[in-house]
């Protein structure tokens, strides 16, 4: 009896597992997403699908509740911006005014001194004299602060970067500043670059991200034959790792004998790797959406092979 304890321990930690990422789930809606596209003419549900897949894809991901991923990061790439504009003045006792922006999963903040001001006037200078970070970095929970000083004037048309220590899961940056007494107020503009979500090299759903990427971009330009066969291929690639995952959790709930099984012929690295590269070639000689979907599958295998 003492032994079934740990056995059944560990099967309800693979059955917790399996239940994270729904595998089976996005593997369904595979199927009615090429259902769809095969019942569609003119009236392909672009926005829908979309919102379907941008779901699925959050989900083979691991998202959990705080925004970081069981399988993804964020790297220092952009994937979108925020941008605020604020009218400096001139100081009143010689003292700075503060501008904040706020945002998460930002890496960096640029100080733009556009050349006009409200269309047609031009801008004037202003003097930036340091910038407060306040952040909480994806690494930890604990706030931390940086300041960085500039303590320079930055002409019309000047743009200064400041980066993050690391990519921030919340940050405010405020940037400390005054006008030209002499040429009075003027405009700035703080915009934070929000990191882009990248797949890891490891993640057992790469194959399946990039299928649905290149889908969202397929439902885009409404080709339907891209649709199909891309929605086929992520139901079968998803439907094989889901039979794995229930032999696997069979496995540990039976608890079968120590049994040391033969090597499989077909399981090699190099062939599996062959099989990979043959992938990607059908792809790249595909449509154009299957050319893009090719280059995303390529980038997950360079990344996978990357020596540590």
């Amino acid at each position: 009896m003492e032994k079934m304890i740990p056995v059944a321990i560990l099967a309800f930690a693979a059955s917790a597992f399996a239940m994270e990422i729904p595998v089976q789930r996005v593997a369904d809606v595979a199927r009615v997403v090429d259902r769809v596209a095969e019942a569609a003419t003119r009236d392909l549900p672009q926005d829908l699908l979309k919102r379907i897949l941008t779901d699925d894809i959050e989900s083979l991901r691991g998202k959990r509740g705080d925004g970081s991923y069981d399988y993804a990061t964020y790297e220092r790439l952009e994937a979108s911006r925020t941008d605020q504009s604020f009218s400096v003045q001139v100081p009143k006792n010689d003292a700075l005014g503060h501008y904040d922006i706020r945002g998460s999963f930002a890496y960096r903040v640029i100080i733009d001194v556009p050349s006009r001001r409200m269309l047609v006037t031009r801008n004037r200078r202003v003097y930036i004299d340091h910038v407060e970070i306040e952040f909480i970095p994806m690494t930890s929970s604990a706030t931390q602060r940086q300041t960085v000083k500039v303590e320079a004037w930055m002409e019309p048309g000047e743009t200064k970067n400041v980066d993050f220590p690391e990519v921030a899961r919340q940050v405010t940056a405020r940037v400390f500043a005054k006008a030209d007494e002499k040429a009075g107020y003027s405009n700035i503009v703080l915009t934070l670059l929000k990191a882009r979500v990248v797949d890891n090299a490891d993640s057992p759903y790469a194959d399946a991200v990039a299928t649905a990427r290149a889908t969202i971009r397929a439902v885009d330009n409404s080709d339907i034959p891209s649709i199909r066969s891309m929605a086929a291929r992520m139901r079968a690639d998803l439907e094989a790792k889901g039979a794995v995952a229930a032999v696997q959790t069979v496995d540990v709930i039976a608890a079968r004998p120590n049994i040391q099984p033969a090597t499989p012929v077909h399981s090699t690295p190099g062939i599996d790797l062959y099989q990979d590269l043959q992938s990607v070639e059908d792809l790249l000689t595909g449509t154009e959406v299957e050319k893009r979907e090719g280059l995303d599958r390529l980038h997950q295998l360079v990344r996978r092979l990357r020596p540590h």
